[in-house]
């Protein structure tokens, strides 16, 4: 029943893909799945969890610009641009449209399938209609 959901938005902050893992799975297995489903951009927002040398190393071979804080365990600290980081808050904002949908939010299916559809049925009407 805990689930982490990872999604990559467009500029305009519009989901483009979710993926679903167990909520003691790690970030970097939803940033795995979902490496071959980014879009072409500049940059890459994220938070400290996806924080790793080779997501960091496989966003620049696909000519996008990591912009994520380092995590607390790194001896030295990684650079990013703090003012374009701020803008993170907008992917949060839609992670919180989709939650006002109480099937998402409360999460009351079981199997992962029906949730997932759920899920796209709201990010359609919220975001596409």
């Amino acid at each position: 029943m805990n689930t982490k959901l990872h999604a990559v938005t467009d500029a305009n902050d519009r989901p483009l893909s979710f993926f679903i893992t167990a909520r003691q799975v790690s970030d970097y297995t939803g940033a795995a799945a979902l490496l071959d489903d980014l879009p072409k951009a500049k940059w890459m927002l994220a938070d400290r969890g996806y924080d790793a040398d080779w997501f960091r190393d496989a966003l620049e071979q696909k000519g996008i610009k990591p912009c994520i804080p380092g995590g607390k365990s790194r001896s030295l600290p990684v650079r990013y641009d703090k003012r374009r980081y701020k803008r993170r808050n907008r992917i949060e904002i839609m992670f919180g449209r989709l939650k006002d949908w109480r099937r998402v939010a409360t999460r009351h299916d079981r199997c992962p399938t029906v949730y997932f559809s759920a899920l796209a049925l709201a990010a359609t009407v919220l975001f596409c209609l």
